[in-house]
């Protein structure tokens, strides 16, 4: 079997992705065959603190915006190849368009948005325009939109990461705006425990048992202690474990119940372009 050529772009890929040093990321890579997600689990089982970015949707260059109206928000990434491309002004505005003509027209995934039509022509035909017209590769990475009682929409500065969240009852938009920091700040996996999914689980416990064998503790206590992580992981992972970012004496959940004791997140998204 042909070894695998690891590149230094492969490798400072990864490093900027985790944060790892240079050659713990050359060896992760050279390990696992230049896989780069295992190349991301090799580190962690190794000990290594990988950045929080990791789980995120990979991505060159774009802009990642979150609108609401009517109940619905929509969170859109439209992507292109150079920061060139996403800094300039019409490529901004024909995103924004596009988030527009979604919340106008409830779309309710990328699909039904690419088959819209602006002008008598379906969005896929304008995407494929704006290609032909700019030289670069340009989709939507990213399409989400969800509805609540109440809703909100977090752009950070620079269009960079974006969030939306949805409540089951109607508060002050002061806490959604809240929230929405939040998930954009600590990029929760899931609302709570409940919403990991198994596969995630299975990943984190894996890691994690492979943490204790690397800490030399004994093997009958590699499960109990592995456990013990895996509920670390859900404290700094799940929205409503999560250590309120504004208040460090409280949880998010706990931050919700002391505006409504029925306060509830219903749904949210997350994208981070880099």
């Amino acid at each position: 079997m042909s070894e695998v050529m690891i590149t230094a772009a492969d490798v400072n890929k990864l490093r900027q992705t985790t944060g790892a040093g240079m050659m713990d990321c050359k060896k992760a890579l050279v390990e696992t065959g230049g896989d780069f997600e295992a190349a991301i689990d090799f580190l962690r089982k190794k000990g290594q603190k990988v950045a929080a970015n990791r789980a995120d949707r990979e991505s060159t260059e774009g802009l990642a915006i979150a609108k609401t109206a009517n109940g619905h928000a929509v969170l859109l990434v439209l992507s292109c190849e150079t920061d060139f491309v996403a800094i300039n002004e019409a490529f901004g505005a024909f995103a924004n368009q596009l988030v527009d003509l979604a919340l106008e027209n409830n779309a309710a995934d990328k699909d039904a948005l690419l088959a819209l039509t602006i002008d008598g022509r379906t969005v896929a035909d304008h995407i494929t325009e704006q290609v032909g017209k700019i030289g670069e590769k340009i989709e939507i990475a990213f399409y989400a939109n969800i509805a609540g009682e109440l809703v909100y929409g977090y752009n950070h500065p620079g269009n960079q990461i974006a969030t939306i969240v949805a409540f089951n009852k109607a508060v002050d938009q002061e806490v959604g705006k809240n929230v929405a920091m939040q998930i954009a700040a600590m990029a929760p996996v899931a609302i709570d425990k409940e919403g990991v999914t198994q596969e995630t689980l299975d990943r984190e416990l894996e890691i994690a048992r492979e943490q204790v064998r690397a800490e030399g503790k004994p093997e009958d206590m590699v499960e109990k202690i592995a456990q013990g992580k895996v509920n670390k992981f859900y404290k700094e992972s799940t929205l409503n474990n999560q250590e309120y970012i504004k208040d460090g004496k409280l949880n998010v959940l706990q931050y919700l119940q002391s505006v409504d004791k029925d306060l509830k997140v219903t749904d949210f998204k997350r994208y981070a372009i880099k």
